[in-house]
């Protein structure tokens, strides 16, 4: 079994989420799974960085130029999972704004969705 921290096996853009979401008192998961169906219809389990405890939304740090974050993104969006995709090595800041960007937009969505469907 394996000792140590969590942090011990995370990429240094993902301590930086890590430590950010602490700090806002978000509780998070690392690498928890989550199953997908992909573009040919294939079941996948795949792991994002992180996922939000307390709001069922995952994270992506994107940290390299090659992989294809894209492909990602449109598979996560036809199985209807909220994931918030991070690029640190883009911009050295801005990520913190595009997180908060995201998570109310996806949090007001979540609202909508549910006032929707109380008033059914």
């Amino acid at each position: 079994m394996k000792s140590g921290s969590v942090y011990d096996q995370m990429t240094f853009s993902e301590r930086r989420v890590a430590d950010y979401l602490k700090s806002l008192g978000i509780t998070w998961s690392y690498e928890h799974p989550v199953f997908v169906w992909d573009e040919q219809s294939r079941p996948r389990v795949w792991t994002p960085d992180f996922y939000l405890n307390q709001f069922g939304i995952y994270i992506e740090v994107c940290g390299s130029h090659s992989f294809d974050y894209q492909y990602r993104r449109r598979i996560y969006q036809k199985n209807g999972i909220l994931v918030i995709f991070l690029h640190l090595y883009k911009h050295s800041e801005r990520w913190i704004y595009h997180f908060s960007d995201y998570l109310h937009f996806f949090l007001d969505l979540r609202i909508k969705r549910l006032s929707t469907f109380l008033m059914k």
